[in-house]
């Protein structure tokens, strides 16, 4: 069958029509406690507010309640691990206890607070990725943790968490730029033994796609709820026009995407990555909506991105929607293949259908709709929650 491309067009006919047709693949039964499917569950659910698909904020949250048992503990998670990762889906807790007031939730929320408190720090205070990754900041972490982080203080009102959040976003920004192009590596090691570390200044090699993705949705996420601190969100805003500056460089003039490997569009293998370029259409649309980018370029440079993740990903099947092109996999470490070379990013494998591509590409057909003030959600409303 030969394949639709182009198969809806930008916003809620493609982000909507996305979100519902991975939701019905994802059986309730299959759900993890895994950052993809956390990533997932809170794209659908966006898209169900925004749009009025009350049945899309059901599923999603019925799936999330699935994994809470009655104790509050979760299944699947592991805190002696000390891994990031296993944070994200935190993030679905919030809504579902705003929504229930039932105890099991703030218990879970509590769970995964008191593993952020211990979680081991690098000297100069970022958050270690993994236990089993000493020393080494990823720029996965952050997206990862700290706006469950901002969230939670927003919660309680401890205001003095946002300071750490934006210190931990600028130590990041700071040792893991690329001078010459003003990119940021996917990790640091400030040990500088990983074989993937450059020995003077503990950065990776190669400015991979979608781990500065992750690092600019978690900009852009945190203000969500440091919004009233103008010094922090000031500061926050400073990395994200600089990173944006930078990206902007390497957007593909044909087709509004980014590449795999960012700064080597033109080199043999490379390729235009789905996760990535809805990542920062995403990232620069809500930063523009936000008023830390301002409206122009960022605004035009968020569209043609997410027009170019249509034109090129999205395609209709007989069982709906699918996404393809995003990288599924590539990390730092844990083999000999795993060094951050060029050749190791564009060596993974290429998946459809991939949360880590349809969550961002979800998200960024909201942003690209509704934060016009197109929909019967104000998605510039003022976030705060109710204190705990």
């Amino acid at each position: 069958m030969e394949r639709a491309r182009g198969a809806a067009v930008p916003g809620r006919e493609a982000g909507l029509g996305l979100a519902r047709s991975a939701m019905a693949r994802l059986q309730p039964a299959e759900v993890r406690w895994h950052y993809e499917h956390g990533l997932f569950l809170m794209a659908a659910r966006e898209a169900g507010e925004a749009w009025g698909d009350a049945e899309l904020v059901r599923s999603s949250e019925r799936r999330t309640a699935s994994l809470v048992r009655e104790n509050g503990s979760i299944v699947g998670y592991n805190r002696a691990e000390y891994n990031l990762d296993q944070i994200n889906s935190g993030k679905n807790l919030f809504p579902l206890l705003e929504a229930t007031r039932d105890e099991r939730y703030s218990i879970a929320i509590d769970l995964l607070a008191g593993q952020l408190a211990a979680q081991p720090r690098t000297k100069a205070g970022g958050y270690w990725h993994k236990l089993i990754y000493p020393e080494q900041v990823w720029l996965d972490g952050l997206y990862m943790a700290q706006p469950f982080r901002a969230r939670l203080a927003s919660r309680s009102g401890d205001a003095s968490v946002f300071e750490d959040v934006a210190s931990q976003l600028e130590l990041i920004a700071d040792r893991s730029r690329d001078p010459a192009t003003g990119l940021l590596r996917h990790a640091w090691d400030e040990g500088r033994t990983q074989l993937w570390a450059d020995p003077e200044t503990g950065r990776s090699p190669n400015s991979w796609g979608r781990a500065m993705g992750w690092y600019a949705m978690a900009l852009v996420d945190v203000l969500d709820w440091i919004r009233e601190d103008d010094a922090i969100v000031a500061r926050i805003g400073v990395i994200l026009r600089d990173l944006a500056s930078a990206l902007a460089r390497y957007q593909d003039d044909e087709t509004g995407l980014w590449y795999q490997v960012v700064d080597q569009g033109g080199r043999e293998g490379n390729y235009l990555e789905a996760s990535v370029s809805s990542m920062l259409a995403y990232a620069f649309a809500k930063g523009a909506r936000l008023g830390v980018l301002g409206e122009d370029p960022w605004r035009a440079v968020a569209d043609r991105a997410c027009e170019g993740a249509v034109a090129r990903f999205l395609r209709a099947e007989a069982d709906g929607l699918h996404l393809d092109g995003t990288c599924a996999v590539a990390g730092l470490g844990g083999s000999p293949y795993r060094d951050g070379s060029y050749d190791y990013y564009i060596r993974e494998p290429v998946r459809a259908d991939d949360f880590k591509g349809v969550g961002p590409f979800v998200l960024a057909q909201v942003e690209y709709e509704c934060g016009r003030g197109d929909s019967s959600r104000d998605l510039a409303r003022p976030r705060r929650e109710p204190r705990a």
